[in-house]
């Protein structure tokens, strides 16, 4: 597959779905982002997050003692929830860019149609976790991998809802099988829009300005995996 052509047709499908495309960007954005500062200021989480900075800040690294202290098990409970909840939105966005590649007419709605297989969803996103931070433990690389291999999941899962989540697992390893360096190698091309979009977010600052190039980004990455994705299926479908 040629990374080329799918960022070529994703522009084309960004082209051809304006606004729409940008205006449930900006909506999955500005959730997404409330729920990450809402989370970040929770009671017990913005004191924990100050002490570690002021910490790293003398050079010091704060014990888990010290900072667990801070806690409000209120707090903890509730951005333990935020964080749970990021998966099963992000499942949504993929749904509504595959749903745009596909020629379905993607539409609003599709950002909450995680909830619709909710445990599921929560399901790949905590045995992929768990699996990835096991590799971790032995070496860096082979959790990339791990990391790859389970990249489809969620597609799967969006395509047959009916399946378990180990059975989406599954057949996401079976999938990425000998094309993990292939969809790497196409994460690195956005390289330089990541970059470009952490230099905005940190020498301009004015709020209006932050977000001008993840709207652009977001949905230029979401369309292209989705692309990918098909295209995946299709090649071991023959």
């Amino acid at each position: 597959m040629q990374g080329f052509e799918l960022r070529a047709g994703a522009r084309k499908l960004m082209r051809g779905n304006t606004p729409k495309v940008y205006l449930v960007s900006i909506l999955f954005i500005v959730i997404t982002t409330v729920m990450s500062e809402l989370q970040f200021r929770l009671p017990g989480i913005s004191a924990a997050n100050m002490r570690f900075l002021e910490a790293v800040s003398r050079g010091e690294f704060p014990t888990a003692g010290l900072l667990y202290s801070y806690f409000r098990p209120g707090g903890a409970a509730l951005a333990g929830l935020l964080y749970l909840l990021y998966p099963v939105l992000e499942t949504g966005y993929k749904s509504y860019c595959l749903n745009t590649a596909r020629g379905q007419g993607g539409d609003y709605k599709d950002i909450l149609d995680g909830f619709f297989f909710f445990g599921k969803t929560l399901l790949i996103f905590i045995i992929t976790t768990i699996f990835t931070a096991l590799w971790f433990m032995l070496f860096f690389f082979p959790a990339i991998a791990a990391r790859y291999r389970y990249r489809q999941a969620y597609y799967i899962l969006l395509d047959a809802p009916e399946k378990s989540a180990l059975q989406c697992i599954s057949e996401s390893k079976r999938m990425m099988k000998g094309h993990k360096m292939e969809l790497f190698l196409l994460d690195l091309s956005f390289l330089g829009w990541y970059l470009l979009d952490l230099a905005v977010i940190l020498l301009i600052p004015l709020p209006v300005a932050l977000p001008v190039i993840s709207i652009w980004l977001t949905p230029y990455m979401g369309l292209t995996h989705a692309a990918y994705y098909g295209r995946l299926e299709s090649s071991l479908a023959v």
